[in-house]
Parts: C-alpha cells; sequence; structure tokens
C-alpha cells in the first residue's frame, strides 16, 4: 500500500520538488485527451494530481472514477500562474504522479459528494456518503473543539467530569421515556436518563461540589427540526451556591467558547423576568436582535375608541410597530387579521405616511397617541393575555424574518428568570412541574392556593430566539420535595416507589445545591448558522424518529421478545 507522507493541508512551498504520498478519495476528473487532473481529497483538503500520458500511472488513472479510494505518488510542484486556483488552500501545488494505487473502487454515489445539494431523505440514508461534504465535516470538526474547549474550562475550575448510567429508573420528568425490558428479571423495565437530574443531585450529596459531564439524554417525545429523540447537553451541578453563582459560571463559559472558537465577545449576559419576558416579545425565549417589541395600549384612553378592538374587562390590547418597508402587502396584513380570529383575537393595522393613518384601522387612529415615525405600520390586538401574547410573539418573528431585519452572525444571549413553577397539563387535568420536580420554589410563593402564581427558582440561557438550556436551584430537604410530589398529584407510596431512595438520600446531609444543562447540539447548531440540528450531529434521525440508514427502529423476531417475557399485542 502507498502510505501517506502526508495529510493535503500539510503540503507545502517548502516540499516543493520533494517526492510525496497523500491518500484519499477521488472528487473530480478531468481527462483533456492527453493529459489527466484528478482532484485528490482527504478531510483536511484537496491537492491537484497530474497524470501524463508518458507515466506508467496513466493507464491506472484512466481507470478512476468518483469516490475512489486511492494512494499517490509523486513530485509536489507550482503550478503554472494562469493554473492556480485561489479557491483551493493547495491552489498554487499540484502533484506529478509517478506512481498509483487504487486501495477501494466505488459505485456511482447516490448524492454529490462536492455538491451542497441533494434529497434529505437520500443523504440520511447515505449518511456514511453525506458525511464525507467539507460542510458536514467541518460542522463535526467545529463541535469536537467545543467539546475540547468545554472540558478545558471545567477543568480549570476544579470541576470533576463523572459519567452517570444510562439504564436507571423510569422517573415523571415531563417528557416520556425510552424503555429497556430487562432480560434478567422479567416484566420490569429499566428507562434510558432524559438527564441525569438524579445522579447528579446524588453526586452533591456524596460530596462532589463541582460536577460535569458531556451527556446523552434521551426523550421519546415528538420530533421536529430543532429535536432528536438522543441528544447531548452539558450537564453541570454545584453545592454551596445560589443561582447567581451558577448563572455566572455558564456565562463565562458561553463567552469562552465563543471567544475561543469564533472569536467572538459576547459581553455581559443580561438577566430577564420570564413575565417581562412574556409582556415584550410574547415568547419566554425573546430574539432581542431585533426590535419590535410589544406595547400594552390596554390603560390608554383612546382604544375605548377603536371600535371592534375596544377589549372587554378580561382583555388586553397590544401593539407591534413595524419598521419601514416595501415587503409587507395589504393582503399579507389583512392575513394577520384573519389568522388572528383563530385565536379568539382582534387584529387591525395601520401604514403612517404623509402624517396620516392608512389601512384596516387608520380613521381610527391619531398620530399623538401613537408617536409613530413615517413609514412604519402598527399591527393592534386585542384579546385573553395569554393567547395575545403568543400569538403576537410569532407574529413579530415572522414579520421580522419577511422584512429581513435580523441581522447574520450577530448573537444575542439572556437569562430568563423566574419561571412559574407548575403548567396545567390539559391531557391530564392536573399541574405538573415546568422545568422539573426537583426544582426550588419561592418560599414565599408556596402560600398561594393558584398553583399558576407560584414561582421557581430555574432559569433558561437564551441565544437568538433559542433556548440552549436549563437550569434551577434544587429542593435539599425531603420535607419541602414531598410537599411538592404532593401538589403535582404523586402520592406519598408513589413517591416512595418512584424516588425512595432519592428521598432518604435527603436524610444523610444534603447541601443546598443548583445546576444547569447545555444542549450541545442546539449551540453547535446556532454557533455554525446551520439550519437543522442534523446538520451538527453525525448520525441524526428523521422528523419522525427513524434513522434511514440503518432502518430503525425495527422489529425483533419472537424469540428475542418471548425471552425479554414480552408478547405483543395483538400476537399469540
Amino acid at each position: 500500500m502507498l502510505k501517506r507522507t502526508h495529510r493535503i493541508h500539510e503540503l507545502n512551498n517548502s516540499l516543493i520538488g520533494k517526492e510525496v504520498i497523500v491518500n484519499g478519495w477521488v472528487d473530480r476528473i478531468r481527462n483533456l485527451g492527453g493529459i489527466i487532473f484528478v482532484w485528490v481529497r482527504d478531510r483536511y483538503g484537496i491537492v491537484q494530481v497530474l497524470f501524463e500520458p508518458e507515466s506508467p500511472t496513466y493507464e491506472i488513472a484512466k481507470k478512476l472514477s468518483a469516490e475512489y479510494v486511492v494512494g499517490v505518488k509523486g513530485i509536489l510542484r507550482e503550478r503554472p500562474r494562469e493554473a492556480k486556483n485561489a479557491d483551493l488552500a493547495s491552489g498554487d501545488l499540484e502533484i506529478l504522479a509517478t506512481d498509483l494505487e487504487i486501495l477501494a473502487e466505488s459505485k456511482t454515489p447516490p448524492i454529490y459528494i462536492n455538491r451542497e445539494e441533494g434529497n434529505e431523505d437520500i443523504r440520511l440514508k447515505y449518511r456514511y456518503l453525506d458525511l464525507r461534504r467539507k460542510s458536514l465535516q467541518s460542522n463535526l470538526i467545529f463541535r469536537h473543539k467545543l467539546m475540547q474547549k468545554t472540558r478545558e474550562y471545567f477543568n480549570s475550575l476544579d470541576f470533576v467530569e463523572i459519567e452517570t448510567p444510562y439504564l436507571m429508573k423510569s422517573t415523571p420528568e415531563g417528557a416520556r421515556n425510552f424503555i429497556v425490558p430487562s432480560r434478567i428479571k422479567k416484566g420490569t423495565f429499566y428507562a434510558l436518563p432524559q438527564s441525569p437530574q438524579i445522579f447528579k443531585q446524588l453526586l452533591m450529596i456524596a460530596g462532589f461540589d463541582r460536577y460535569y459531564q458531556i451527556a446523552r439524554c434521551f426523550r421519546d417525545e415528538d420530533l421536529r427540526a430543532d429535536r432528536q429523540p438522543e441528544f447531548t447537553q452539558i450537564d453541570v451541578e454545584m453545592s454551596f451556591v445560589d443561582q447567581e453563582d451558577v448563572q455566572k459560571v455558564i456565562g463565562d463559559l458561553v463567552k469562552y467558547l465563543f471567544k475561543e472558537t469564533l472569536g467572538i465577545d459576547i459581553g455581559n449576559v443580561p438577566s430577564m423576568k420570564y413575565s417581562d419576558a412574556m409582556e415584550l416579545y410574547g415568547s419566554d425565549k425573546p430574539d432581542l436582535r431585533f426590535g419590535m417589541e410589544m406595547k400594552n395600549l390596554t390603560d390608554q384612553i383612546f382604544v375605548r375608541n377603536l371600535g371592534f378592538l375596544k377589549p372587554s374587562e378580561e382583555e388586553e390590547v397590544k401593539m407591534i410597530v413595524v419598521p419601514p418597508n416595501e415587503v409587507l402587502s395589504r393582503k399579507e396584513l389583512d392575513g394577520y387579521a384573519e389568522s388572528a380570529k383563530s385565536f379568539n383575537l382582534r387584529l387591525g393595522w395601520a401604514k403612517f405616511s404623509d402624517g396620516k393613518f392608512t389601512g384596516s384601522i387608520g380613521k381610527l387612529l391619531t398620530n399623538t397617541d401613537l408617536g409613530v415615525k413615517a413609514g412604519e405600520s402598527v399591527l393592534i390586538c386585542t384579546g385573553q393575555q395569554n393567547n395575545l401574547n403568543s400569538f403576537l410573539g410569532k407574529v413579530r418573528i415572522d414579520i421580522a424574518n419577511k422584512i429581513k431585519i435580523i441581522p447574520d452572525r450577530t448573537f444575542k444571549v439572556l437569562w430568563i428568570n423566574e419561571f412559574p413553577m407548575f403548567e396545567w397539563n390539559e391531557e391530564e387535568k392536573r399541574f405538573q412541574a415546568q422545568h422539573h420536580p426537583f426544582t426550588m420554589p419561592y418560599l414565599e410563593d408556596l402560600a398561594n392556593e393558584d398553583l399558576s402564581k407560584i414561582r421557581a427558582h430555574s432559569y433558561d440561557l437564551v441565544i437568538n430566539g433559542w433556548e440552549m438550556g436549563s437550569g434551577s436551584v434544587r429542593i435539599h430537604t425531603r420535607s419541602l420535595q414531598e410537599k411538592i410530589f404532593k401538589l403535582i398529584g404523586i402520592s406519598e407510596e408513589e413517591a416512595k416507589r418512584r424516588f425512595g431512595f432519592f428521598l432518604e438520600a435527603f436524610e444523610y446531609g444534603a447541601p443546598p445545591h443548583a445546576g444547569f444543562a447545555i444542549g450541545v447540539d442546539r449551540l453547535v447548531s446556532i454557533m455554525v448558522g446551520a439550519p437543522s440540528l442534523r446538520e451538527v450531529i453525525a448520525f441524526p434521525k428523521t422528523t419522525s424518529g427513524t434513522d434511514l440508514m440503518m432502518d430503525t427502529p425495527s422489529e425483533v423476531t419472537e424469540e428475542q421478545l418471548k425471552e425479554l417475557g414480552i408478547r405483543l399485542e395483538g400476537n399469540s
């Protein structure tokens, strides 16, 4: 075998005139009838190889095709001035081949390796070919460097990296568990962890006051472009700390990662209350790269004269001001008004130009009340608070994308604090923990009989309108933990069955502790500008949870099921 002496990025002017050997894949071929030019690619770069007719390698070169694996020996030389290629790192150089070995042949690939295009299902089915693309390799190498820098950061602060089990007990944490049957104890099951939550709290009780882990997590939930059934998170827990301590460590980590990998200084990370985020942006993960905050007009006297927009006692009125643009048409603005009806909302719009308003509610408005600038448009919407905030929050993002006011390669990082402790589960007709049931509530709020009014010491990190991670101060006493279980409908018997070991651990000196977890897949996709998580994961699933390459999930044999003591419904 012609074994490489250099990876392609190592070829440089100092090697001109010397013999080199490279290994890689045939990227493209140009046969000019007398001379054959072949681009050879490894994961480091591409180099041009020249095969001359009088060379003993010429006849072998004529057999080459795309994605053949080759070893090439030759003399490195400088290309003629007119033949240099500024698009290649090695574009000033080429190899004059003296020997060629075909290490493996290839069928015609079902996707183009050297083009950033192709049907996504085909790409996922042939993922091992898709991963030869420069963009995907670049994303995964970036991810690798991010993990290196993460470990470097935490190690410098005396954190200990500890692995936690994949096979654990099924616990209620908001999403469905993936269940793993036990062969040895038929009729019993493990669960794959949604997160290492319980384990890392037990590590705090064990005395490891600073823990981190690059953890794999599993959630059996409905999928979309920004969600996968298995994912990776940077998991952190600390003892003898409060919320501010954790946020400083995580905020500094994010600043460090952006600086070390992208050379970007994101500055200090500001904070915002959950209630303020919902009031201003209609979202608990607001995108701060542009303005268009919602303005509450409910207490303004003039709204009583807005006709069909006049609010009832239980309603609010809010406005969004849209910057001057030539994109939003009357038809599109009327479309927002029509969409509002499906949310039991009423929306009107107007544009301010030449000192007056025009539009569906133009005759009802004066600029004395609104103070908008020439060319700006206003959308005014009336309805119940939750529906109003949610709808206008989505409209804000939709309009910003349409009129293209969101700057590229800009990163706005934000802490969201004081989330509600509980949320209503309409399907089960009960309250459940919004974050997880081990979160410390604001103790002064526990006297409130309305569970929706109880705040939690929980906090999210948001970047460009995406939730990057969540954390909280944890409960560290048995009595309070049992009280929270009771509030969300977990009986004493069920709590003992599911969490008996955890509750007992609290009785042996549990320190005050808090933690956080950052979604690695989402963070990498934001930092590299990938349109989907699938572009930063080596072997992802589709939005239906399918691995098209391995054709999973798949059936197992009757013998396997029998060994596990499982009979599928409908089977004899």
